[in-house]
């Protein structure tokens, strides 16, 4: 199959159509989900703790399966994995919305995660062969576009709904948008040129073992389930590593760790996994912080927070631009110490604080956050070789995933241990931000390569 520089005006208009509808609720869910914990906790008669494993076994499930689905893509097509996920997704989310016990529904999320494994695992691919090359950049920032616009709707829509309705209608919205963006994806979506190898099962298992025993150590850590248990779980961890390392091939291997030997490559992923664990740990703990501590009803607390994730589409289709032509290495390093100014700036925060000031806060964390993330994206597919693109667009997956189930985990291990929780969060996200501020601008010797 010829490996052609983007598709044709109208052929591209239907694709994108596609992948923004299935991003969109793949997102969507995530920041509905986020908002809604406290109502499932209470209504569920479960802690806030043991609520966060709605967030939990989701981000464990896409992170287990998002490798393996990558390589796949490079092999059965990207198209394929896509469309098939999506339909998985869709099938997902009405068991969410039939769940009634904390059980049915982490269960339902499990099979949401895989779905969304099949969506974003080969998601970056996509708008590689959708666009030509010239337009890459701003073709990932439309992306971000639709990924912040989708994350700022899910709070509103969620306490909209709450306060209408029960928690289960909060997925039932991504049903009609899943079969409308699979019906138009049938048609639209490329064929990549596929890899002449074969799927390699053998490392596909060993490497969900090893994803997967590595997150759960990681939230075992965070809801303090006892050090022999973390102990035995890092050894499993451990082992399941030097296994996948022994028999998952060197050509192209299921965990890609020799993409880690460029440079640039290497440096974005830590830029990533760092700041995604920032993000992510103030998106699960705001909701509890604004309702629980400010006293905030959920339709307010949804409103406010729509201000981060506005922030991050609005700067992210700019970002994208500016990286075609500016170091994402500067773009990322500015943003994130932005956003980590932003982040110290709530500690401030109280029930005297009016709605604009924290709005505004929350407004100046997005920008930071949107200023990184594009221009950090296009970096990772760029400089990863165009044969190795599935390769690359499931290293970033699973880099943020990584970071947002240590983010996850931070707040769950603070929730449970420590009196004054959210102070701590937002002191542990800016050291976060910080960190992935360093790594970022260390990135800028590289710049033009």
């Amino acid at each position: 199959m010829q490996d052609i520089d983007g598709l044709p005006g109208r052929q591209r208009i239907l694709a994108i159509a596609t992948v923004v509808l299935a991003v969109a609720i793949a997102v969507m869910d995530g920041s509905i989900a986020n908002l809604a914990l406290p109502t499932i906790a209470r209504d569920m008669m479960t802690t806030e703790a043991d609520a966060i494993w709605i967030i939990n076994s989701y981000q464990i499930a896409l992170a287990v399966f998002l490798l393996p689905l990558a390589s796949l893509g490079e092999v059965a097509g990207y198209r394929k994995v896509y469309l098939t996920g999506l339909v998985l997704f869709t099938v997902a989310s009405l068991a969410c919305a039939a769940s009634d016990t904390m059980l049915q529904l982490s269960l339902a999320r499990v099979l949401q995660g895989m779905g969304a494994a099949g969506i974003l695992s080969v998601n970056t691919a996509l708008i590689r062969f959708i666009y030509p090359s010239r337009m890459l950049g701003r073709a990932i920032g439309y992306n971000a576009l639709v990924a912040g616009t989708a994350t700022a709707l899910g709070p509103t829509v969620a306490g909209a709904i709450l306060h209408f309705a029960s928690w289960h209608w909060l997925f039932l919205i991504n049903i009609p948008l899943g079969f409308v963006a699979f019906f138009i994806g049938i048609r639209a979506l490329p064929f990549n040129p596929l890899s002449s190898r074969q799927f390699d099962h053998k490392s596909a298992v060993v490497c969900m073992l090893f994803v997967g025993l590595l997150l759960y150590t990681i939230d075992a850590i965070g809801h303090v389930e006892g050090w022999s248990t973390v102990l035995v779980c890092a050894v499993l961890t451990v082992i399941s590593l030097v296994v996948l390392l022994k028999v998952q091939s060197t050509s192209a291997p299921m965990l890609p760790l020799d993409l880690l030997r460029i440079p640039l490559f290497a440096l974005s992923i830590g830029t990533s996994f760092c700041s995604f664990a920032a993000q992510m740990a103030s998106f699960v703990m705001l909701p509890f912080m604004l309702q629980n501590q400010l006293g905030m009803g959920a339709g307010r607390a949804g409103l406010l927070l729509t201000a981060w994730p506005i922030a991050v589409a609005l700067t992210g289709v700019i970002a994208g631009k500016l990286s075609d032509r500016f170091s994402a290495g500067l773009l990322g390093g500015c943003g994130l110490a932005i956003m980590s100014i932003g982040l110290l700036m709530l500690l401030m925060v109280g029930q005297g604080t009016p709605d604009g000031v924290i709005a505004a806060i929350f407004a100046v964390c997005g920008f930071g956050f949107g200023l990184f993330q594009s221009p950090n994206n296009r970096t990772i597919i760029s400089s990863a070789p165009r044969a190795r693109t599935g390769g690359a667009s499931g290293m970033l997956g699973t880099g943020r995933l990584m970071g947002q189930s240590l983010g996850a985990s931070v707040v769950a291990l603070l929730l449970t241990v420590s009196s004054a929780p959210y102070q701590l969060v937002l002191v542990c996200s800016a050291a976060l931000a910080g960190a992935a501020c360093l790594v970022s601008l260390s990135r800028i010797r590289y710049h033009g390569q």
